[in-house]
């Protein structure tokens, strides 16, 4: 008998030392306080105009964030924050391009309002990039560099932090009413493999390779900003 050992690529296996993994577990729970079941990214403006209704439009609408929208933007910059960790100068040049990339006001105030409350918390694992990293810094970006400033893989920070994003998606489904646990629990399954896989994509990706393909979700987002009545605050 023959038996085959089907290993993960080295850049999403899980965490290398245990401490990583746990730390990144930490961080990136819900509990952990960054306030991000406010925030819906846009999902409410699109079941409120009916362009996610189920199963399978949420699925749909995630996996696409992930392959050509803002969760591939987000990584990328999270990447760029992780490489640029020993370097002020250049991680302030990300701070500053990662929120003059925000599509909206909403999603600006989205990822800078997390990214401030996950230094405060992050706080609690004193590291000098800490005080590198001011009011402002988007919540990618200050993931990437605290990450790296611990010492943990980029791979596994990257699938980790697209798992928790997807996380929160499903979260607002359920809260919006269009999904149940159930489905969200099966939708989180079935995209594992796109999550490990543009995971696995982004550790050789660039700046240059930053750039959006949903118009519909970014314009969503622009609505949700003068929609009448709102669960979320994006």
């Amino acid at each position: 008998m023959v038996t085959t050992i089907m290993t993960m690529p080295e850049t999403v296996a899980a965490a290398r030392h245990p401490l990583g993994l746990v730390r990144l577990m930490t961080w990136l729970s819900p509990a952990f306080p960054v306030g991000g079941f406010a925030y819906s990214g846009g999902l409410e403006s699109a079941v409120v105009e009916g362009h996610v209704t189920g199963v399978t439009d949420l699925a749909v609408w995630i996996e696409t964030l992930l392959h050509a929208g803002s969760l591939r933007n987000d990584v990328i910059l999270l990447a760029e924050g992780y490489r640029a960790c020993g370097d002020p100068v250049r991680l302030q040049e990300t701070v500053a391009l990662a929120s003059a990339l925000s599509a909206t006001a909403e999603r600006y105030h989205e990822a800078t309002g997390q990214g401030d409350a996950f230094l405060a918390a992050a706080s609690a694992w004193p590291q000098h990039v800490l005080s590198v990293l001011g009011p402002g810094t988007p919540y990618s970006v200050a993931v990437g560099a605290v990450a790296m400033a611990n010492g943990i893989a980029l791979g596994d920070t990257l699938a980790a932090f697209l798992q928790a994003q997807c996380g929160q998606l499903v979260s607002a489904a359920i809260r919006l009413g269009i999904i149940g646990q159930s489905h969200g629990v099966a939708i989180l399954a079935g995209l594992e493999p796109a999550i490990l896989q543009q995971a696995r994509l982004t550790v050789d990706l660039g700046l240059d390779d930053l750039g959006s393909a949903t118009v519909t979700a970014d314009l969503l987002s622009m609505r949700h900003e003068t929609q009448y009545s709102r669960l979320f605050q994006s």
